[in-house]
């Protein structure tokens, strides 16, 4: 068998399922309730899969469903083995499984081996004493000393992602515990080999047994921690603590971790089997994405990074909003992909996920004049791009952010707990409150996590029973048309569009999926994203209009033709070539793609 030269020049367009597939992301506790208690569960899924299937993905990704507390919605995990009894059941997870299996459906679980919950079985040994057998299958410190009132203090200085010291006091062993996230979800200690190969047992051995077709990896870069566990540098003066970015991301055994990781995986499975690994990694310089994601090295098959979402977020606190530009944007989104050019690695597309707000509010106009389309060019934006496609659900509805929560309103330990250290460090009414409240109102995690729209139907829009109570209040877009029922019904709805872009993205793969040498053209235009990029016998311009603005767009070169074969705008007329000079407006919001003939 020879290679191609195509191949040989760009090993990224060796083609894989994984790498093609369209993945639909959902978040358990809130796409559909089965039985009534107010939250989805495990039968609910299975019940649309249907659904599912028409839209036209290829992969389910489904968030936490196994037993927890519930401190984190699930990415607290007590027992990595069992469903979460509101959940179901292991029978029934291992029957959607199998459904979806019947259906041509692959299934992607989420991998949480950063941290576990602190009433997991380990952690509870561990705890129980200085001198158990795993008190160091976690991190423990003693004080770094105590203040005036005599109040230990934490051994460094990092701040919790979720804000906060990223240490927990405990007061049975005197002894604090490293906790990146949520008081309760204890740091593994990566380190040791005997922790490792029980995560790998019962995370991963388990799943893979009953059939999964590979993992989201939660946190992926934050296992390996620097040696020492020095203080962060101060990025927010007068404040406590400070965000540990540079200490704890992909620290000096991070890809030793990963590679043992897909070792033990393939070890795991019939011979001749690919899984589909997406790291959530967030932070990195292309070099250091190469390498989780390079084929040759054998750590995970693609990643996800945060360019393009932290776009208007401060690097210090993740509900700071500060300006940013349409050319910042375009940047950020490029930048998920372009490391890969030439290269034996990959990378995804996406722009929810259940830890961010919803695209057509952030990066889109949610204004009822422009909702429709903007999340229409947002689609073809995102089916345009090379890498793996992620949706998350509600997305192809077009779903915008909720409007208008007061604090009451918030389930998010994140946001909650953001809330509480500015009450206690600032007040009520002070400045860093309006601040926080005004990035809740933006960013949280809280807008992605609404249950889904089915219906219009009251009070709960089809997702539960009128009697029940859900576990999180419902978008009050579903009464304006934005829910599955009413864009089934509407041809001309976000969702017949999502449906129609990802049968473009499938019969033109070889340049929308594998495309590559991705070029901006007229990059600091302030209204206009167009771009160039290539396949073996092809080239593509696209040209996309982000602004409520009629605009006037350039093309690469006056002297080809442009053949229209995708568009946002139901009127546009696919197919003729477009000459040099006719039909260079873009309407509010609208976008084109092109093949350029010369």
């Amino acid at each position: 068998m020879t290679i191609s030269s195509e191949i040989q020049a760009h090993p990224e367009t060796q083609h894989k399922w994984w790498k093609e597939a369209t993945v639909y992301q959902i978040y358990p506790a809130s796409f559909k309730d089965s039985n009534g208690d107010g939250w989805g569960d495990l039968a609910g899924i299975r019940s649309k899969l249907g659904y599912i299937k028409d839209l036209g993905v290829d992969v389910i990704w489904i968030c936490p469903f196994y037993d927890s507390p519930q401190q984190d919605m699930g990415y607290d995990i007590s027992n990595y083995e069992k469903v979460w009894p509101r959940y179901g059941t292991n029978a029934e997870c291992f029957q959607l499984i199998d459904d979806a299996h019947k259906m041509g459906i692959k299934v992607v679980v989420d991998l949480v081996i950063n941290h576990c919950s602190s009433e997991h079985e380990w952690f509870k040994e561990s705890r129980s004493s200085k001198t158990s057998p795993k008190r160091d299958w976690f991190i423990w410190r003693p004080p770094r000393g105590y203040d005036a009132a005599g109040k230990p203090i934490p051994p460094n200085n990092w701040r919790s992602i979720f804000g906060g010291s990223a240490w927990e006091f405990d007061e049975l062993t005197q002894e604090f515990y490293l906790r990146l996230f949520a008081s309760r979800q204890p740091d593994f200690n990566w380190e040791l080999k005997e922790v490792r190969d029980a995560i790998y047992d019962t995370a991963v051995g388990f799943w893979l047994d009953h059939g999964v077709d590979g993992f989201r990896i939660d946190t992926a870069g934050l296992y390996s921690k620097i040696p020492g566990l020095p203080d962060t540098p101060v990025l927010e003066p007068g404040e406590p603590y400070q965000f540990p970015g540079d200490v704890t991301h992909n620290g000096p055994r991070i890809h030793e971790f990963h590679q043992e990781m897909h070792r033990y995986m393939q070890a795991r499975i019939p011979a001749g089997t690919e899984l589909l690994t997406v790291g959530e990694v967030g932070e990195g310089d292309y070099e250091t994405r190469r390498k989780y994601t390079s084929a040759k090295r054998g750590e995970i098959s693609e990643l996800f990074q945060f360019t393009h979402t932290s776009c208007g977020v401060s690097p210090s606190n993740h509900y700071h909003i500060v300006p940013f530009t349409l050319k910042d944007f375009k940047l950020g989104i490029a930048d998920s992909f372009q490391f890969i050019n030439g290269t034996d690695c990959w990378s995804t597309i996406y722009l929810e996920n259940h830890d961010q707000p919803r695209s057509v509010t952030r990066f889109g106009s949610d204004s009822a004049q422009y909702r429709t389309v903007s999340a229409k060019l947002l689609a073809l934006m995102e089916i345009s791009l090379t890498g793996t496609l992620y949706i998350y659900q509600g997305q192809e509805l077009g779903q915008p952010n909720f409007r208008d929560w007061p604090i009451e309103y918030y389930e998010d330990v994140d946001a909650l707990n953001h809330y509480q250290e500015v009450i206690d460090l600032h007040g009520a009414n002070s400045v860093q409150m309006q601040k926080l409240l005004a990035g809740l109102a933006l960013l949280s995690r809280d807008h992605s996590r609404t249950p889904f729209p089915w219906t219009r139907e009251e009070p709960h829009a089809g997702f539960t029973t009128k009697e029940a109570k859900p576990w999180l209040r419902l978008n009050d877009s579903f009464r304006e048309g934005i829910n599955a029922e009413d864009e089934l019904a509407d041809p001309d709805s976000v969702l017949h569009f999502w449906r129609t872009a990802l049968q473009w993205r499938k019969e033109h793969k070889d340049i929308l999926v594998y495309g590559y040498d991705f070029a901006f053209h007229d990059l600091d235009h302030e209204k206009l994203m167009c771009f160039t990029k290539k396949s073996k016998d092809k080239v593509m311009y696209g040209v996309l209009n982000f602004s409520d603005d009629n605009v006037e767009y350039s093309v690469p070169s006056d002297s080809a033709k442009y053949h229209l074969f995708a568009s946002n705008y139901a009127d546009a007329i696919a197919g003729p070539t477009e000459g040099p000079t006719e039909g260079r407006t873009l309407r509010p919001w609208e976008g084109r793609l092109f093949f350029i003939q010369s």
